[in-house]
C-alpha cells in the first residue's frame, strides 16, 4: 500500500488523515461523533475509510486511534471515556465494516508516535508523549515503536499520585478512579481551574496577569515539575513531548525543566522537554503511523487486526 489512513475517534469529532510513506498529507476529512451510539460509530468510521480511499484511488491500511485500550484479556475496549465503546470488539467490527486488517491505538500513543516518528523527538529513541487537557495521559514509544504492557496501560502516568506532596496537597481531590490526590486532579485543565478556583478556564488563567491566576501558574508549573521528574526516573526518555490544551504555555518548556532537577536522580538531566510539531494533528497522524514497519507493537500485546 503506498498510503496509510489514519482515523482520531474522538468525543465530538472523528478526523480522517491520508499520509504519503514521507509524512505527506493526501486526505483530509471529519465529521461528528454521534454520541452514545456505536452502530453508528462504527459507519461514519467506515466512511470515511471509503472516502479516503476513493480520493487515494487505492485501498490503504487503516489505524484507529481512540479514547481507551483493548484489554489484553478479552479483546474488548476497555478504560475509554467514550463509555459506547466500552465491552465492544472495535477493530474486528471496523475490519468487518471497512473489509481490511485494523490496528488500534491508545490515543496519547498515537500522539506520542507521530511526534516521534516524524514530529518534535524524531531523532530521539525514547519518547514520552504527555496529554495535558480534559484529562492526563501519556504514551511510551521506543525506536518509533509504541510500547504497551501487558495490561495495556503504558503510559497512564496521571493515575499516579502527585509526587512529593505538601501538606496543603493532601490528600488532594478526589479522581474519577475512585482515588484521591491523582496527578490527573492536579495537572489537568478542570485541575487547574479547581486550584484557582474562581470558575475561570485553564486557557483564561494560563493567560491572565491576574496575580491570582499568576500564582496558580506558578503551583502549576512546579506540580508538573515533580510529576515529571518521575517520568524521567522511571523511564529516562531522551525526549518528553507536552500535547493537550496546556501544552501551548509557552513558560513550560523553560520553568519546568529547571524544576524538575530537585526530583530527578541524577547529576546531570540530559532529557529535553518540548512542543509538539503537529499539535492537534499529532493523534491522527500517530493512528496512521500505527501500520508504519517500525512501529509495530514492540511488547505481547495480542494481535487483533485480523
Amino acid at each position: 500500500m503506498s498510503y496509510r489512513i489514519g482515523i482520531d475517534l474522538g468525543g465530538t469529532k472523528i478526523e480522517a488523515v491520508a499520509l504519503a510513506k514521507d509524512g505527506a498529507e493526501r486526505f483530509r476529512q471529519r465529521v461528528a461523533t454521534p454520541a452514545g451510539n456505536y452502530e453508528a460509530t462504527v459507519r461514519a468510521i467506515a466512511g470515511l475509510v471509503r472516502a479516503a480511499d476513493a480520493a487515494l484511488g487505492e485501498n490503504a491500511s487503516v489505524g484507529v486511534g481512540i479514547p481507551g485500550a483493548i484489554s489484553p484479556a478479552t479483546g474488548l475496549i476497555k478504560n475509554a471515556n467514550s463509555t459506547c465503546l466500552i465491552g465492544h470488539a472495535l477493530d474486528k467490527d471496523i475490519a468487518a465494516a471497512v473489509g481490511r486488517p485494523v490496528r488500534l491505538g491508545n490515543d496519547a500513543d498515537c500522539f506520542a508516535l507521530s511526534e516521534a516518528v516524524d514530529g518534535a523527538a524524531a531523532d530521539a529513541s525514547i519518547v514520552f508523549g504527555v496529554i495535558l487537557g480534559t484529562g492526563v495521559g501519556g504514551g511510551l514509544v521506543i525506536d518509533r515503536r509504541p510500547v504497551g504492557g501487558p495490561n495495556a496501560i503504558t503510559g497512564e502516568w496521571g493515575h499516579n499520585p502527585l509526587p512529593w506532596p505538601t501538606d496543603e496537597e493532601r490528600p488532594g481531590p478526589k479522581c474519577y478512579c475512585g482515588r484521591t490526590g491523582c496527578i490527573e486532579t492536579f495537572l489537568s485543565g478542570p485541575g487547574l481551574a479547581r486550584d484557582h478556583g474562581r470558575g475561570w478556564t485553564a486557557e483564561r488563567i494560563a493567560a491572565s496577569d491576574d496575580p491570582g491566576a499568576r500564582a496558580a501558574m506558578d503551583r502549576y508549573v512546579e506540580r508538573l515539575a515533580r510529576g515529571l521528574a518521575h517520568v524521567v526516573n522511571i523511564v529516562d526518555p531522551h525526549v518528553i513531548v507536552l500535547g493537550g490544551g496546556l501544552s501551548r504555555v509557552s513558560r513550560l518548556y523553560e520553568d519546568v525543566p529547571r524544576l524538575w532537577s530537585a526530583g530527578v536522580f541524577s547529576d546531570a538531566i540530559a532529557t529535553k522537554l518540548v512542543p509538539p510539531r503537529y499539535g492537534d494533528s499529532s493523534g491522527v497522524r500517530g493512528a496512521a503511523w500505527l501500520w508504519n514497519d517500525l512501529s509495530t507493537p514492540a511488547s505481547p500485546v495480542p494481535d487483533r487486526s485480523a
